[in-house]
């Protein structure tokens, strides 16, 4: 046998004796820190406590307006009485068609705009020294303090008639949550990019890199998850949002919210109809959500612990 062979079998066995095993049914999880019974149970409780209020929305919605005002949706899980009439009215009777591709209209340039200008902001307050930069960060942080609604009517002004006009146009939708949601989106990113090694950019600006070539090349692909986190947060706000659709969006484009609203009357009228609009404006958040939720507590927490 060579030395080369004796070499190899020596190789694996010094490595296959040194890396440890978790037997099976052990106690500890992947990284070694043992399993807390009292975690598992929290975890499960708080898991049900938020699916029972969306699988009660869901079971009301495939009721009847009558067994819904006389039992529990509960009791529709062993006496049945399914129907599709309510979904099929939302559908066929008003305008949520329409109004969910108004949203979309509105939610996907309102979350891409706000990140694009907060990364290039996030990197410069980051990366590049200029004078009055931490001033600069601590105002705009400030601001997410101040209620977006003291804003309304300031900006009714500008944006309507006795201003720019564009007051019931997507434009003005999309401007008002790129400014609102700029803030927490300088904020967020900035905190993620402070954590990004420095000797990356030091190595960049060493081989002749400009500020434009070591964003796109390095920040933007190390700060995927930053972005992903807060694009999850800035969709599910702008989709949800009702009061800026009402007021600057014109009723032949308001959003899918908007129409939902609409949906109840003064008397209570449209009740049966409200459950089933409600629950399949749920659907595009969700499918957002799922999609991208890896990134989601991994962009949020990083930055949250130094060392």
């Amino acid at each position: 046998m060579s030395n080369q062979t004796v070499g190899v079998e020596l190789a694996e066995t010094t490595r296959d004796d040194s890396t440890p095993k978790r037997p099976q049914g052990s106690k500890l999880m992947a990284d070694g820190r043992p399993r807390s019974a009292v975690a598992i149970v929290s975890m499960i409780l708080l898991c049900l406590l938020w699916t029972v209020p969306t699988l009660g929305l869901l079971v009301t919605s495939l009721r009847s307006r009558e067994d819904a005002a006389t039992t529990g949706w509960w009791t529709a899980l062993w006496n049945g009485g399914w129907t599709f009439d309510n979904y099929r009215g939302v559908w066929e009777g008003t305008n949520i068609s329409d109004g969910f591709i108004n949203s979309l209209v509105v939610a996907i340039p309102a979350t891409i705009i706000p990140i694009m200008f907060a990364a290039f902001a996030a990197y410069a307050f980051t990366f590049m020294d200029f004078r009055g930069r931490d001033v600069i960060f601590i105002a705009i942080v400030a601001v997410l303090v101040v209620p977006i609604q003291v804003a309304f009517g300031p900006m009714l002004d500008l944006l309507g008639p006795r201003g720019l006009g564009i007051s019931g146009q997507y434009i003005a939708v999309w401007l008002l949550h790129t400014g609102f949601g700029m803030p927490l989106a300088i904020y967020t990113l900035r905190n993620y990019m402070a954590t990004l090694p420095k000797t990356i950019i030091e190595s960049a600006k060493i081989d002749g890199a400009t500020h434009f070539q070591t964003f796109w090349k390095l920040i933007v692909p190390m700060s995927v998850p930053a972005l992903a986190a807060f694009a999850i947060l800035q969709f599910l706000w702008v989709w949800n949002d009702l009061l800026i659709a009402k007021l600057f969006l014109s009723a032949s484009n308001s959003t899918v919210i908007v129409e939902v609203q609409g949906l109840l009357g003064t008397q209570g009228q449209g009740q049966e109809l409200l459950t089933a609009a409600a629950f399949i404006s749920m659907l595009v958040p969700l499918l957002v959500f799922f999609t991208m939720q890896r990134f989601f507590v991994r962009g949020l927490t990083a930055g949250a612990v130094k060392g």
